[in-house]
């Protein structure tokens, strides 16, 4: 691993660990529709065996551990210690029987694997290497085993001006998978198959959601965006100068308003799916 990567993998390290208290729990359904859809397209069956890479606060992981059942297992793995912290209190206070450990999604230790799904929701556009990481991920599939991800897709016209703003600060290397991260692979269907194809997957597919995410004012918004990746935008504006640009992106979230009046953005995202193909 590079000192570039190493510098990265901190990066995002610190600022998935600092959001961890509030992710996905500020009552904006995002992450929830797409591991919704990221489970049913990977048609988890009674008794198998799941392993979540970059796992979150656990949107993929509980919903796979249902599927699977009591005869199932599901393992998570994500770089953030506090989000696994969090994952595993959730986990024991639903009496759910999960494992989850603090590790690499670059190249996440097998665990108690080999397993027979693999999946990853908006982690894939985030590592240093990602065709190494689905190879690493092939590794710990069964012959046949399946693989879902899912990365994000174009979104509102109007809410790039938001986005724009902040990513503006953004270090130079330092990537935003919505705003300044389409570039490549991760700019269409195809440039994500093709990276899934060369790491030996066959059957390669995708489908796509559209996911309506709304906020109640532009407060609310402010609260959502500290407590998801967007936090490192933030970060990286100078404290002085935060609440202009709070102020300014205050004034552009009035032009992001649908028909009926509510504050948000339609987020195309796409789910693409694959086996592991034969050595």
């Amino acid at each position: 691993m590079t000192e570039v990567d190493m510098d990265q993998r901190a990066l995002v390290a610190g600022v998935f660990d600092r959001a961890a208290e509030t992710y996905d729990r500020v009552g904006v359904e995002m992450f929830g529709p797409i591991a919704e859809r990221l489970v049913d397209e990977l048609r988890l069956r009674p008794g198998e065996r799941v392993l979540d890479v970059g796992c979150g606060r656990g949107a993929v992981l509980f919903r796979a551990a249902e599927r699977v059942g009591p005869t199932g297992g599901v393992d998570g793995v994500d770089l953030a210690p506090r989000m696994v912290e969090a994952v595993r209190e959730e986990a024991r206070a639903a009496g759910l029987e999960v494992e989850v450990w603090v590790g690499d999604a670059q190249d996440p230790a097998p665990g108690s694997g080999p397993y027979d799904v693999v999946a990853s929701s908006l982690v894939l556009f985030f590592l240093p290497d990602p065709a190494a990481a689905l190879r690493s991920w092939r590794e710990l599939l069964v012959d046949g085993g399946r693989l879902g991800v899912t990365t994000f897709g174009g979104y509102s016209d109007s809410w790039k001006a938001v986005d724009g703003l902040l990513a503006s600060y953004l270090p130079p290397g330092v990537r935003d998978p919505r705003s300044t991260g389409g570039a490549g692979p991760f700019g269409s269907d195809e440039g994500v198959e093709e990276l899934v194809r060369g790491a030996g997957f066959t059957d390669v597919r995708t489908a796509h959601l559209t996911v309506p995410v709304r906020f109640a004012d532009q407060d609310h918004w402010h609260t959502w965006s500290w407590s998801v990746g967007q936090r490192a935008m933030w970060e990286a504006v100078p404290e002085a100068e935060r609440e202009d640009v709070r102020a300014e992106i205050y004034r552009r979230l009035q032009r992001c308003r649908d028909a009926e009046g509510r504050i948000g953005f339609d987020q195309d995202v796409r789910v693409t799916l694959a086996r592991r193909g034969e050595p």
